[in-house]
């Protein structure tokens, strides 16, 4: 069975590359003030950036998802993490939106190679009821590189510009995709009960992939829970600012605490309450993510409406929800694992990473800011300003951005109702993946 210190480094290299991956992702969100101010944003523009990054990412992720259950994970991490940090630098010499929106395109296609190539990964390195505690430990890296970017960036950017902040980013990146390289590459189906499921089925990769029940409610599912997340990501530090006055250096920390401290908690803790519910009943996952989501939907409400100025208090309530939401990642992906054969696990991602991102991702934080633009431009209006202009518009950006994320807590109700739905056809679909896959054992 797996283990031992080779896991360990393999694990801790996939944690370093994800975390890079979401902090060079996120230092456009982390810096998206000061970039809307010096070239005249809208809402919706700042949320095209994040919207050009994503789609991208979603598209490219379907081939490179099929790569990886084909060719060597650990060559396609290591020219991805290469490719997206390279280009991640060159957005520091971005003059004007539309290069830095090419350069996002860019990013978004090399950060693509990483989730397949390293959920299947870790598939093969972990047996079933060790997975979602590994995954949680790999998706660690989310919290964590989204933490330091909002940190270190708006640091940075305040002492020496938001350019300074991307080309330094590039950096970690060209250690971790030399290391990426030092992982030995496990057979597939490794981690399964002797050789079972290594050999893929006959018939179309996505065909199969898409005639498991379980697998459309939980595509579903990561689409609305993606909006979501990409939408607060997205905002988070710009509400800060507007809303409750913060300086961009303190807006930047505010936010590595909501998802250093919450989000970290939250994927521990749902990768540990994950694997123990599944010891317990087949839809045990599902039920642990669908209960974090129903209790993370009050405090999301609580926060945001919250005076202005209480920014200690809003910190603490979305944490608290964030905390709530990153339960989702651990219990979801450990439970595509159990309904989906191993040498399909890097398809099987590439499709739910596509709906994820093209219906949530993408859609989170330009929707977002398109309702914020729409309800500025109304609450302008009626305080009786007759030539809506960006300047005009400035003193009433706080407010619109306050009613346009409200929509938040009413799609996470959604969302515990698909995830709800998911737990139902669970048990039955890993059912039938085990019996094919005592079937097939040579």
């Amino acid at each position: 069975m797996p283990g031992g210190p080779k896991t360990g480094y393999a694990l801790a290299v996939l944690f370093a590359i994800n975390a890079v991956n979401f902090f060079d992702r996120q230092i456009l969100p982390a810096l998206g003030e000061p970039i809307r101010r010096e070239w005249g944003l809208s809402d919706a523009e700042l949320g095209a950036l994040g919207t050009a990054f994503t789609l991208l990412y979603a598209f490219a992720g379907v081939p490179l998802g099929r790569l990886a259950d084909r060719a060597s994970r650990t060559r396609i991490l290591s020219v991805g993490v290469l490719a997206w940090s390279l280009l991640t630098g060159l957005s520091g010499l971005a003059r004007g939106f539309w290069q830095l929106f090419a350069l996002r395109l860019g990013v978004g296609v090399g950060e693509a190679a990483c989730a397949p190539a390293a959920t299947s990964l870790i598939g093969d390195l972990f047996p079933p009821e060790r997975r979602a505690r590994a995954l949680s430990v790999f998706m660690l890296g989310l919290p964590f590189g989204i933490a330091a970017s909002y940190a270190v960036s708006s640091a940075i950017a305040q002492a020496w510009g938001w350019r300074s902040a991307f080309l330094l980013a590039a950096l970690p990146g060209f250690v971790c995709a030399a290391a990426a390289l030092l992982v030995a590459e496990p057979p597939r189906g490794l981690a399964e009960a002797g050789a079972v499921g290594a050999r893929r089925r006959e018939g179309s990769a996505y065909r199969l992939v898409l005639s498991i029940p379980t697998m459309w409610w939980l595509i579903l599912s990561g689409a609305v829970h993606n909006f979501n997340m990409y939408a607060i990501s997205s905002f988070l530090s710009p509400y800060l600012m507007r809303f409750h006055g913060a300086a961009l250096r303190e807006a930047g920390f505010l936010s590595m605490l909501v998802y250093g401290v919450g989000g970290g908690i939250g994927l521990l803790a749902g990768g540990a309450a994950a694997d123990a519910a599944v010891r317990r009943r087949a839809d045990g996952r599902l039920l642990v993510a669908t209960g974090a989501i129903l209790a993370s939907l009050p405090l999301l409400h609580l926060a945001l409406v919250r005076p202005r100025g209480d920014a200690l208090a809003f910190t603490a309530l979305i944490g608290g929800a964030c905390l709530l939401m990153y339960v989702y990642y651990p219990a979801v992906y450990a439970a595509i694992q159990d309904v989906i054969e191993p040498a399909l696990r890097g398809t099987a991602m590439a499709l739910y990473f596509l709906a994820m991102y093209v219906l949530g991702a993408s859609l989170g934080p330009v929707g977002t800011g398109l309702l914020s633009d729409h309800l500025t431009a109304r609450a302008a209006r009626a305080a009786g300003v007759i030539e809506v202009t960006p300047q005009a518009l400035e003193p009433f950006r706080a407010a619109g951005l306050q009613a346009a994320m409200e929509i938040l807590p009413l799609l996470g109700l959604a969302l515990t109702l698909l995830l709800f739905a998911a737990s139902r056809t669970a048990p039955r679909d890993r059912r039938r993946l085990e019996a094919w896959m005592r079937d097939s054992t040579p």
